[in-house]
């Protein structure tokens, strides 16, 4: 068998002289030649597995190579299936929002929170409220310390251009 890149090496791909075997029940063989260790894996009906190249001698194992890149493709498989990426939601208000309005997007915000995403608040100003970006500021302070319990603040409100920016993450 030629030895196979995206894995482990196996049998006669392993071109050490010396291995550390070990066998299908786990039982430490010890150092033997590496010629005798494919003795094994043919008498045992089973591959020569290199399971820790880096170490000296190498550790190899007798195991089913076809059963052992099968589990290792379920177990990469699950780990793929339990990721999460984290989304970043943007929440966007008025500086003169009213209440009722701002409850919404709190309860939303909370939503996104729950769900382990982050949020980007973005405040925009038209015309003369330019003029008035205190006020926009004390609304971030508001959605600031309104969150404080469920999420921490990754980036302190900013002016960009017309429009007061904030990132929030969850806690």
């Amino acid at each position: 068998m030629t030895p196979n890149r995206e894995g482990p090496r196996i049998n006669e791909g392993i071109t050490v002289p010396n291995i550390q075997l070990i066998d299908a029940t786990g039982i430490n063989i010890g150092v033997i030649s590496t010629t005798d260790g494919i003795a094994h894996a043919l008498e045992a009906g089973l591959d020569l597995v290199e399971i820790a190249p880096n170490s000296e001698p190498p550790v190899c194992k007798l195991l089913d190579y076809g059963k052992f890149k099968y589990q290792s493709q379920k177990k990469a498989a699950e780990a793929r299936k339990k990721q999460r990426t984290v989304e970043i939601k943007e929440i966007k208000m008025r500086p003169n929002i009213d209440t009722h309005d701002y409850d919404v997007k709190m309860r939303s915000m909370r939503r996104f929170f729950e769900e382990g995403d982050k949020v980007k608040v973005t405040l925009r100003f038209r015309g003369r409220e330019m003029a008035h970006q205190e006020l926009g500021a004390q609304l971030l302070d508001r959605v600031k310390l309104d969150t404080t319990t469920i999420a921490k603040v990754e980036s302190e409100p900013r002016l960009e251009g017309r429009q007061m920016v904030m990132v929030l993450a969850p806690r």
